[in-house]
């Protein structure tokens, strides 16, 4: 098929690059010149494992073009895909100006029956004022060409994106159109070989799919670190209980993984917004805002015992903190909400410095923190460590998994470790003589 993707961030990229992978004419639009020239000589701008060769081999192929000019992609295309930016607005509501410009610009560019798919992340109801606004615009020209809007929700992991989308759980597909429907299932039936995973459904359901999925995981997280909570206070080890009711087929080992809380572009946007949404019906939703409420206090939990530790030798001010892991989440230079930022944020307030490490987040963290003068980016792992009062384990990166440990201790000015992810064994730690703090236990180990 030929197909145009409208933005070039994540998901679009993601999703066109995979398109143009099964054998699909794919063409991306940007509004941004520079990115758009960046994409045409083979640099991505985004990290995602294996995205860039992939865009790479389509666009070298002839099936992966990329261009500022909508027109060029509208043009015979069978679908068009909106997979702009929804960020939060500061009542918690989607921000759909993205997807509304989007829509505009299809309403003044297309010139026959067209099926747009809304891949972006957005309210209930959206699909409805998508093609209210396209309609109108083609009023206006005096057309009366048809247009179609599916909503079709992404579920991608970051760090994980390619093989999410090749090989997905399942693929929904909100429309009332029996047409796009069999469109879709054609364009989709490369990546749903092994069974049947296209789900048919209404627009508005689609769309509430998406988010209660998130808000559905982002509820596993916060509940573990809940109860990660409840054990560092009545002595029990949230690890041993984890496995406990994990070995439950009801309730499953994933996404019950304690740590320093969720972050990224999904999960923090998605649980506020579907709260706004609630509000909005007036439905008061007690869960979700409980599950943020967790999940806030989660981000600054190893940082307040950081505090408390170093609270008899004087507290944290003049003391410096190797820390290990910048990212949200291994794989990905994303630190959007990141547990890292609140961090360092709560700690330099307190007159700490911060000497940090990330394999590929160090750009961002330059960004984020310049004007921080406690906070250091280095580019190497044990150059953190050196002189520093402490190393924090922040981001579960595999290189952070069995690191020498011998070497941080001779670099550190004590062996202290926080484990924000529990890699590592108690007794291990205990054995190399560490004192070591991790997620959901009451005290050193």
């Amino acid at each position: 098929m030929k197909l145009c993707i409208i933005g070039t961030g994540y998901v679009g990229l993601v999703s066109a690059a995979c398109f143009a992978e099964m054998g699909n004419t794919v063409t991306c639009i940007d509004v941004n010149p520079a990115v758009v020239e960046k994409l045409n000589i083979g640099t991505v701008h985004i990290f995602e494992p294996g995205l860039e060769d992939m865009v790479r081999r389509s666009h070298a192929d002839g099936r992966l073009f990329f261009t500022t000019r909508l027109a060029e992609g509208i043009a015979g295309s069978d679908c068009v895909f909106i997979c702009v930016g929804t960020p939060s607005l500061p009542d918690g509501s989607c921000d759909l100006s993205y997807v509304q410009q989007a829509a505009h610009d299809i309403g003044r560019e297309m010139q026959n029956e067209l099926i747009v798919v809304d891949k972006s992340t957005v309210p209930v109801g959206t699909a409805d004022m998508v093609r209210e606004i396209i309609e109108n615009g083609l009023a206006a020209r005096k057309r009366t060409d048809i247009v179609t809007v599916v909503s079709n929700p992404e579920f991608l992991k970051e760090g994980a994106a390619i093989a999410d989308f090749m090989k997905p759980d399942r693929v929904v597909l909100g429309t009332n159109s029996q047409k796009a429907a069999a469109l879709l299932r054609e364009l989709y039936a490369p990546f749903a070989r092994t069974r049947d995973k296209i789900l048919i459904m209404s627009p508005r359901s689609a769309e509430m799919t998406k988010y209660a999925a998130n808000c559905m995981l982002a509820t596993k997280i916060s509940f573990i670190n809940e109860i990660a909570m409840i054990c560092e206070h009545v002595g029990a080890d949230v690890r041993d209980v984890r496995t406990g009711i994990g070995s439950d087929t009801r309730i499953g080992y994933q996404f019950i993984y304690p740590g320093l809380g969720y972050g990224g572009s999904c999960f923090p946007k998605d649980v506020k917004a579907l709260i706004h949404t609630a509000g909005n019906a007036g439905v008061v939703p007690l869960l979700l805002n409980a599950v943020e409420a967790v999940n806030a206090r989660q981000k600054q939990h190893m940082a307040v015992r950081i505090q408390e530790y170093f609270a008899p030798q004087g507290g944290v001010k003049g003391k410096t903190l190797a820390l290990w892991g910048l990212a949200f989440k291994a794989n990905t230079d994303d630190m959007r909400e990141a547990a890292s930022v609140s961090i360092v944020g709560l700690l330099t307030a307190a007159g700490m410095r911060v000497r940090a490490f990330d394999p590929v987040a160090s750009g961002n963290a330059q960004r984020i923190f310049k004007e921080n003068s406690l906070v250091e980016i280095l580019d190497d792992q044990y150059s953190a460590c050196d002189g520093a009062q402490g190393l924090l384990v922040a981001t579960e990166w595999n290189q952070f998994r069995n690191p020498d440990f011998e070497r941080v201790k001779s670099l550190l000015t004590a062996p202290l470790l926080f484990d924000g992810r529990n890699l590592y064994a108690a007794a291990s730690m205990a054995e190399r003589g560490f004192a070591y703090f991790c997620i959901g236990c009451s005290a050193e180990l």
